[in-house]
């Protein structure tokens, strides 16, 4: 499985714009604080204006606030907004994926692991990350590893 760019860039934005709810951020000031390519940015800031993730104003005190609260926004919503389907195997949703013979019951594993993933990231807010990495209050156990095996 892999995450794109386009989502983690745009979590990572999200949190940064939580983390200081004092004022408007640029999108230069995200970019060189999270180490993300401006250009990139500003293409997913349009993708998350739209979606009603963030606003933004122009001018000189002009810059990107939060479009909700961040404790309302998942990061199941924000992979969404930027990605559209959530998971896809060769760029077909999952849901009428089949298989004949030996291997019929693999698309019920790709069908459960996609919902287990949009279970997990629809559980944690972007209210929650801003919190862990500032130190602040999040629910237990929301972005608790995984035991292994």
């Amino acid at each position: 499985m892999q995450i794109s760019a386009k989502a983690d860039y745009a979590v990572r934005a999200l949190v940064e714009l939580a983390a200081d709810t004092g004022r408007p951020l640029t999108c230069e000031s995200i970019a060189a604080a999270q180490g993300i390519p401006f250009r990139f940015l500003k293409s997913v800031f349009r993708e998350l204006r739209a979606a009603g993730l963030v606003r933004s104003r122009r001018g000189c005190e002009g810059g990107y606030r939060l479009g909700r609260d961040a404790g309302d926004i998942t990061v199941a919503e924000v992979t969404a907004a930027v990605d559209g389907r959530f998971m896809s195997l060769r760029g077909e949703p999952l849901g009428e994926l089949a298989y004949p013979g030996a291997a019929r019951e693999l698309p019920a594993l790709w069908r459960a692991m996609e919902a287990a993933a949009r279970d997990l990231l629809g559980a944690v807010t972007i209210g929650e990350l801003a919190g862990a990495a500032g130190g602040g209050r999040r629910r237990e156990g929301a972005l608790d590893p995984v035991p292994s095996a």
